[in-house]
């Protein structure tokens, strides 16, 4: 039998929606174990998603020079929801239902999660979600490797206010619920701890938004009133492209007013000329210049693997990287493949990242992560100028908002629940309404 890939059959596969990949000899289908790889490879997401399919694809490559897992070799079901996010949940079930994925590991924005959050609860299979969220949720069926807001948006407003003497707030974002229930969060925080509301500046703009012109404009007389004033930007996919050009057209600095963000990293700073964003700020759980053995191995083997020295590293890269892992090592804990087993098995494991500790899978099925917060430089790289002194673990209700501060999630039996209310003593709904 004849296993080697036409032009006709890799179009055919594309036209038909996915395409399989596996690394190494030909094998039988039923001899490999599929994981199925759901990131938009079109559409206004593809800037940041396009390199986390190329991280899988890596990952299960490295994992088959290995042997495998439990003596088999995985491959690799690319599809592309296309920055659609119903076409994730259509996505998402095609993986599952058709092609008997063991495992997804996919979705960048809280949109096209929440879409497929259904289709994973009703078909009983594995999401491993590896960006920044709001929050405010707990699924049995998913695992959530990026950072909550208490392992990114917390403490880079801690940071530029006790750090910086920011007094002055921009909350710019994306118009969809990560950037609006995070910043509902941040608003609560702030004033808290005894920020005005009018020192408090919220924006929303569409996905792919380009005429900055006007808001940055805003952006800059809200902080000419002679307080300290920064911004904090959940901007997420393209749309930054423009925003950063429009803030070096206006002439904003960052010693002026500083940009903290948490949707860009080294992927999207590879598109953009840097130098007049050198000094603005990220706030990761990763970055590329981290400097331990783990993350030089890790970008030598990429690079090798990508045959490209240009191409860069960044956070949910490292996300993906540290949920792989955790997976591989659940299925083998497990000594199969079968959700229900991976998912007891997984609570508890740990693995290495790439900053030169261990992250664990804690009950709530978030992780333990370092935060750091880098200043961009002019080669797009990121110079860390703040950490925490430890891992943080990722809090899954937010203890700023009245209708989460009494929740908790365990999913470990007897308590096996993801919104326990510790009020009332009962798993479901939320302290207030």
């Amino acid at each position: 039998m004849n296993l080697k890939l036409t032009r006709r059959a890799v179009l055919a596969a594309a036209l038909a929606g996915s395409i399989s990949f596996t690394a190494g000899a030909s094998f039988a289908q039923e001899e490999t174990i599929k994981v199925g790889v759901l990131h938009s490879l079109s559409g206004t997401m593809a800037i940041s998603e396009t390199t986390l399919k190329d991280t899988m694809l890596f990952l299960i490559d490295e994992q088959n020079k290995k042997g495998g897992v439990l003596g088999k070799k995985l491959e690799a079901v690319v599809v592309d929801p296309a920055s659609d996010w119903p076409l994730f949940a259509e996505k998402a079930r095609e993986l599952i239902s058709a092609n008997k994925v063991a495992a997804v590991f996919g979705c960048w924005t809280s949109v096209s999660r929440k879409s497929v959050l259904p289709v994973f609860e009703e078909l009983n299979n594995i999401l491993f979600y590896p960006v920044q969220y709001e929050g405010e949720e707990s699924q049995r069926n998913v695992f959530y490797t990026g950072a909550a807001p208490n392992q990114q948006a917390i403490p880079a407003v801690d940071y530029l206010m006790n750090d910086e003497g920011v007094e002055r707030w921009v909350l710019a974002g994306t118009d969809y619920v990560y950037p609006q229930t995070t910043n509902k969060i941040l608003v609560a925080y702030l004033e808290a701890k005894g920020v005005a509301k009018e020192d408090i500046m919220v924006n929303y703009t569409p996905f792919g938004h380009s005429d900055w012109q006007t808001i940055v404009t805003d952006i800059k007389n809200f902080g000419s009133t002679g307080k300290k004033t920064a911004v904090v930007s959940t901007i997420n996919g393209d749309a930054n492209v423009p925003f950063y050009k429009e803030l070096a057209n206006q002439g904003i600095k960052a010693e002026d007013i500083p940009v903290v963000a948490f949707s860009v990293g080294e992927e999207e700073l590879a598109g953009l000329d840097t130098a007049p964003l050198v000094g603005h700020l990220t706030a990761w759980n990763y970055f590329q210049s981290v400097d331990t053995p783990e993350n030089a191995d890790f970008i030598a083997k990429w690079k090798a693997y990508i045959k490209n020295d240009k191409r860069v590293t960044n956070d949910p890269m490292e996300a993906h990287y540290i949920g792989f892992n955790m997976w591989v090592k659940a299925v083998e804990k497990a000594g199969t493949t079968d959700p229900d087993a991976v998912i007891d098995a997984l609570v508890g494991v740990s693995v290495p990242n790439l900053s030169g500790g261990y992250s664990t899978m804690m009950p709530n099925h978030h992780i333990t992560k370092p935060v750091l917060i880098g200043e961009i430089q002019a080669d797009g790289q990121m110079e860390t100028v703040w950490e925490t002194p430890g891992l943080v673990v990722g809090d899954e209700w937010s203890d700023y908002l009245a209708d989460s501060k009494d929740l908790i999630a365990d999913w470990r039996a007897p308590m096996n629940c993801g919104n326990f209310n510790t009020a009332s003593g009962k798993c479901g709904g939320k302290a207030t309404n």
